[in-house]
């Protein structure tokens, strides 16, 4: 899927007439992971099986008044609270010395909360790496509010959480099949693990310039492929939702793995609110997969960087995806980072109903976008597989009806300050979360209409700027794995003369970082015209050594 700078996907209109799920089962009676902790409060335990009730769905026995936040019910939130108020003579870092030595621009900056909390891994608070305390208690109440068997806190964001994921279930030479679409973690997790990538093109609409998500009958495919050459196949991985909101049918994929003993890892770093509202998509737990990563601060509320991994079943061994963990994260975690988990997955447990005005506002805005001249709203009939899902949250627009590519339309709507999440060569995306106010998207609803008003009876006579190209995940060729380019030696050509050379670098638009280019792969004319397209337009490149692109990097073979 090739998106460019900045930002999200939306949700489609079939996805607000797909039949209410089946009857849930009530949650069982709140109990206590360690009962000698006194400050823990028992919340409703959350099975893991397909039929896990919704937290919107029960009973809100899970609120609590908001100063709670700040007692029992997350407990690494109040061992930092409590620590950092201590008078204390301090001899260990940081340097800053609980903000006493604190740089003044910063401290003006952000204030003096976050350096008298920015603490090291004092004994009350834990350790990361072999948590007893407070770490283990606040990942136990995340295990039980997402409805996972057990639960990790990240600090080097999702990244981490698919390397891990990846390493914990491949050895060196064994296959995972993923999308061509993946983010470029799967990539660096592909060479760290050295996992060999089987992968799966998914349905592109050159018309949005928008990748969909894969299929079971593709990964049913890929693996009977794999399995008459006589690989060994570690896992698959699927990314669901994509950055537009896309779902793919997960348990579908999980029926066809599971069978065969291969767990199946989900990059569900867009869907960590899945869980909390009865109009979102299932999330990947509930419909059986194995390894789930999820960004708990893009449409949540914690800290940028702080992700969760949550598994279930018993296809992978957790103390390997811990020793994963390990090798990957930092030694010296940021407690605000860890804290900022846990007072997120208090402040969802406190209130059951906190997604029904930012479904509202999602579905009301994109319901008035769909009716203004000129413009089109993504949903799931773009696409002619059977996806089941979109995220409601997420609103991704085109004015390519009105001539206008989608950086052209992007720029008009900053000049309105209106600040998307996501530019494509053709659609813009829009993220609608919980701190999205009413007077926001009526805002961008307004600017639309200015927008359509301004260039809809025009767009006769504007000729499109851009020579746009088909996407270049249709057709590649791979020659070495990721690791192995990525330990070759390389070389610096023009990009005009890559042709046919074979990439020693990941080269793609970013944000959202989907690779045109992987390690490995032949620079092919579709890849090459892409690049130079994007290039000209001014967007940023991620993974090359040239950020200006007038050169690659290519394997000397």
């Amino acid at each position: 899927m090739l998106l460019l700078p900045r930002r999200l996907p939306p949700p489609s209109r079939s996805s607000r007439t797909m039949p209410p799920p089946p009857a849930l089962r009530s949650l069982r009676a709140p109990i206590s992971i360690r009962t000698e902790s006194p400050k823990r409060h028992g919340i409703a335990r959350c099975d893991t099986s397909r039929s896990t009730p919704r937290i919107s769905e029960t009973e809100p026995t899970l609120a609590q008044p908001s100063a709670d936040v700040q007692g029992g019910s997350a407990p690494l939130f109040q061992a930092l609270k409590s620590t950092a108020a201590q008078d204390v003579s301090c001899f260990h870092f940081p340097g800053h010395n609980r903000g006493k030595a604190a740089p003044s621009s910063l401290s003006n900056l952000i204030g003096m909360g976050a350096f008298l909390h920015d603490l090291p891994e004092l004994p009350e608070l834990d350790d990361l790496f072999y948590p007893k305390g407070v770490i283990f208690d606040a990942q136990n109440q995340a295990a039980q509010l997402f409805g996972s068997s057990k639960t990790w806190f990240l600090v080097n964001g999702s990244t981490c959480g698919i390397q891990a994921a990846v390493m914990a279930t491949c050895s060196p030479g064994d296959y995972i099949i993923i999308p061509r679409n993946c983010h470029i973690s799967v990539i660096s997790a592909l060479v760290l693990s050295g996992a060999v990538p089987k992968y799966i093109v998914p349905e592109y609409n050159s018309a949005w310039d928008i990748a969909g998500g894969v299929t079971p009958s593709q990964v049913d495919k890929a693996l009977k492929e794999l399995e008459m050459d006589g690989k060994k196949v570690g896992a698959v991985l699927v990314t669901s939702p994509t950055y537009h909101g896309i779902c793919s049918d997960v348990q579908g994929i999980v029926d066809v793995c599971h069978p065969l003993h291969i767990p199946v890892i989900v990059d569900e770093a867009h869907g960590a609110h899945f869980r909390f509202h009865h109009s979102f998509p299932r999330t990947a737990i509930e419909q059986g997969a194995d390894l789930a990563v999820q960004s708990t601060h893009k449409v949540l509320s914690s800290l940028t960087q702080s992700s969760m991994l949550h598994m279930a079943g018993g296809l992978v061994d957790a103390d390997k995806v811990s020793q994963c963990l390990q090798l990957l994260q930092s030694s010296s975690p940021s407690y605000l980072l860890l804290s900022s988990l846990d007072a997120t997955r208090a402040q969802l447990s406190e209130n059951a109903k906190s997604f029904d005005e930012p479904v509202a506002l999602a579905l009301e805005t994109k319901d008035q976008l769909m009716v203004i001249p000129g413009l089109s709203v993504l949903d799931l009939s773009c696409f002619a597989s059977d996806f089941p899902a979109t995220d409601p949250l997420r609103v991704t627009l085109s004015a390519s009806d009105l001539h206008l590519s989608g950086y052209e339309a992007d720029d008009i709507l900053e000049e309105h300050q209106i600040v998307s999440e996501l530019v494509g060569t053709q659609a813009v995306t829009f993220a609608i979360n919980l701190g999205t106010r009413r007077q926001d998207v009526q805002k961008l609803v307004q600017c639309a209409k200015h927008l359509s008003e301004k260039y809809f009876s025009a767009k006769e006579s504007r000729l499109r700027k851009h020579n746009y190209v088909r996407s270049p995940l249709d057709k590649f060729s791979v020659k070495l794995t990721p690791r192995e380019a990525f330990f070759t030696k390389k070389r610096r050509v023009c990009i005009e003369d890559s042709l046919g050379e074979i990439c020693g670098e990941l080269i793609c638009p970013y944000p959202p970082g989907i690779p045109v280019l992987i390690p490995g792969e032949v620079v092919t004319q579709d890849s090459l015209s892409y690049l130079i397209n994007v290039r000209d337009q001014g967007m940023t490149i991620s993974g090359a050594a040239d950020g200006e692109l007038n050169s690659i990097m290519v394997c000397n073979l």
